[in-house]
Order: C-alpha cells, then sequence, then structure tokens
C-alpha cells in the first residue's frame, strides 16, 4: 500500500507544466517499468534556478519529481552533483547520511519501497544527464 505521505508529496504540482523555458531539456524513461519524464531546466554554470517537469509515470517518480523541483533550486551545481552521488549510494543499500537539503527523500527512500528506486531516481538521473554532471 502506498505510504500517504509519498501521496501527498506527488500532489505538489507547483512546478508540473513544461513552459518552453529552458537552458537544460531532457526526456528519459526508465526501461524497466516505461515512466516517462521531461524536465526543462534553467541554470547557469553555478546553479540551478528552475525546474519545471512532466510526467507519464507512477506515484513514485511524482513525487520524487515534485520533491526534487522544490529542493534543488538555487543550490550549486557541484552540491547537487555531490548529494546525488550520496543519494544513489542508498540504492547500492550502503549506510549514508542523507544530505541535509535532500532530507525529505528519507520518505521516498526506505526499505518498503526499495523495489521502486529506479522509479524514484528517475527525475535525478534526468537533472544529472541534462546538465552533463
Amino acid at each position: 500500500m502506498i505510504n500517504k505521505e509519498i501521496i501527498r508529496l506527488a500532489y505538489n504540482t507547483s512546478n508540473v507544466g513544461l513552459k518552453n523555458k529552458y537552458s537544460h531539456k531532457i526526456s528519459l524513461k526508465n526501461s524497466t517499468c516505461g515512466d516517462k519524464i521531461t524536465l526543462e531546466l534553467i541554470a547557469d554554470k553555478k546553479k540551478i534556478s528552475s525546474m519545471k517537469y512532466e510526467t507519464e509515470s507512477c506515484i513514485y517518480c511524482e513525487a520524487s519529481a515534485s520533491l526534487l523541483s522544490r529542493k534543488i533550486k538555487n543550490v550549486k551545481l557541484k552540491d547537487i552533483k555531490n548529494d546525488f552521488i550520496t543519494l544513489k549510494k542508498i540504492s547500492l543499500k550502503k549506510k549514508v547520511k542523507i544530505p541535509k537539503r535532500l532530507s525529505d527523500f528519507k520518505k521516498l527512500l526506505n526499505s518498503d519501497n526499495f523495489n521502486r528506486f529506479k522509479c524514484i531516481f528517475l527525475p535525478i538521473d534526468a537533472v544529472l544527464k541534462a546538465l552533463k554532471l
């Protein structure tokens, strides 16, 4: 059964909807389950100032994209890369401390959702690939 907190995260749609204003754009598909995401990022060489997205995906991917779109604004690119590397270690079942700015991801990245980690990481992978980090 899906946790109510995950549903609450997914239903925050403040950054849903592509505006055709971006410095970086990408579409990715999860080959395992078919989830799709398209991101539009506005970023300079130092930080991201905006992330808009659209998904055709499960609730886990939607919750992750919603949360990510709110947490990465005005964060330095080098910090984002390091934070994402740390989060990825969780998928390898390594004990890591989740970076403070991404602490809300604890609601998604737990053992109950381990089989959905590819869905949860799709928005993160899209940001990394779009920015070539």
